[in-house]
């Protein structure tokens, strides 16, 4: 797998893997290595979307009018 996919290829790439192995026709070993596959997805995914949490900020007015700018402070669940 490479590391180097975009979050929407890893994106594509879970999908095709939850199909395939939502349909049940691979054989034990294949539906493992798929398994493992997308668990490495996930990871990978995860991490971009931290990496792009952690640059977002949040613009916001204040009192006076001005345009200000603070980190985006969320998490997921």
């Amino acid at each position: 797998m490479d590391n180097n996919i975009t979050f929407e290829q890893a994106l594509a790439r879970l999908e095709e893997i939850v199909r395939m192995l939502e349909g049940g026709s691979a054989p034990l070993d294949k539906s493992l290595e798929y398994f493992e596959e997308g668990v490495r997805l996930v990871k990978m995914c995860n991490v971009q979307l931290d990496n792009v949490e952690q640059r977002i900020k949040i613009l916001s007015k204040n009192d006076s009018g001005e345009m200000t700018e603070a980190d985006f402070v969320g998490g997921r669940e």
